[in-house]
């Protein structure tokens, strides 16, 4: 995805369920035009969960979720059913799929009561209606269509679009903090870890979310900032920093000014801060040898002084003085079973939508795991938690 292309976790994510052979990916073709998933009359021929980034109309960007079938059968089926189901942690709606000869059957109706349960929007396409001696009328909840001919194909699609939520859901990064001509200060280290030629995508969000305020930002290094401040003239409206470098530029930066990180940022716009700052005061009840979990919401090449795996380990310990077993996933994958672990270490998730993170979240509260966040907790191991919360309006 280019640097001018909606990122994926600010589209609207569709999953496509249903049995093996009820034409998903037949299904997902004739929605978008492009022969985007593999189609075949072999039963099981998407095992793993597929997304795809795309422009929908008239919805506009979605990522498109092709899941296995929902009656896959053995040890390995079972386990792609279960990787299905998990894709409903991300899904803001779902079609459900079901060749319309055979109808709605159990697994079915298992299905759609677990999408309402979740609270998760919902359509069912009677695919393969070419096949029908007679064609049933549609019905709110249910569309027939035909992958194959096209029918019912445009009526599904705006049936999706209306299944989306209108209007502004209200959630910024910044632009709700600051005003009109504000100057805000962003600091974004450049060493062996940042990406060659460009900014990473909390920052480019970050920039957009500042311009669409109509205020100024001013980029700069850590090891620039004092400089920068005093050719400033005036004190910024706010210093955002990359958390790896809250120590460095709190020092450099006025108490009078508010600063925070993009990641402290990113726990309020993806989830729920107040949990993330509770979850960071287990830090210090945690006891030699306890197990750490640390997630990251992206797959990218580890560095030497890699944030997640090196640096964040070596500042815990440092700060409580005790040696602990530390898990790592990246991406996709987070467990199932959260009960091995004292505290859970959550990246900013610019990476994933609003509903997975809040799933995360949601699931590590029911499990009585706590749960925080990168920026969190670096700012709370050097003592400067309560100063970078503040300017979100909490008080520690």
């Amino acid at each position: 995805m280019g640097l001018n292309a909606t990122p994926s976790a600010e589209r609207v994510h569709i999953g496509i369920f249903g049995k093996r052979n009820a034409g998903k990916s037949s299904l997902i073709n004739a929605l978008t035009g492009q022969d985007l998933a593999i189609v075949s009359d072999i039963a099981g021929t998407t095992t793993d969960p597929v997304s795809k980034a795309m422009e929908l109309l008239p919805l506009g960007p979605v990522v498109m979720i092709d899941t296995p079938g929902l009656d896959d059968e053995g040890e390995l089926g079972a386990q792609r059913v279960r990787k299905a189901m998990q894709v409903m942690n991300k899904c803001d709606l779902a079609v459900v799929v079901v060749d319309a000869a055979e109808g709605q059957t159990k697994a079915h109706e298992q299905l759609l009561a677990r999408l309402t349960a979740k609270n998760i929007p919902h359509v069912v396409a009677m695919n393969k209606c070419d096949l029908l001696a007679s064609v049933p009328a549609d019905t709110e909840e249910v569309r027939y269509v035909s992958a194959a001919d096209g029918t019912g194909i445009y009526e599904l699609k705006e049936k999706i679009a209306h299944l989306v939520p209108s209007g502004d859901s209200g959630r910024r990064i910044v632009a709700d903090l600051i005003a009109p001509n504000d100057f805000v200060v962003l600091v974004v280290p450049i060493d062996s870890a940042a990406p060659k030629g460009r900014l990473i995508l909390p920052q480019q969000q970050t920039i957009r979310d500042i311009l669409e305020a109509g205020a100024t930002s001013v980029v700069c290094r850590e090891t620039e900032l004092a400089e920068t401040l005093a050719k400033l003239g005036q004190p910024p409206r706010m210093v955002i920093t990359d958390s790896q470098a809250f120590a460095s530029v709190s020092r450099d930066t006025p108490e009078e000014v508010p600063l925070t990180s993009f990641s402290i940022l990113f726990a309020r716009y993806k989830g729920r801060l107040e949990q993330a700052v509770r979850g960071v005061k287990a830090l210090d009840t945690l006891q030699e040898g306890d197990s750490i979990l640390i997630s990251e919401g992206c797959t990218h090449h580890r560095q030497c002084d890699d944030i997640g795996t090196v640096k964040l380990p070596r500042w815990i310990e440092q700060y409580t003085g005790k040696k602990f077993d530390y898990h790592f996933t990246s991406g996709g994958a987070f467990p199932d079973d959260l009960s091995p672990y004292k505290l859970i270490i959550h990246c900013g998730a610019c990476m994933l939508n609003e509903r997975e993170m809040k799933y995360r979240l949601a699931y590590a509260e029911d499990c009585g795991i706590p749960m925080t966040n990168y920026g969190i907790l670096i700012s709370y191991i050097h003592g400067i938690l309560a100063r970078a919360v503040e300017p979100l309006g909490l008080e520690l």
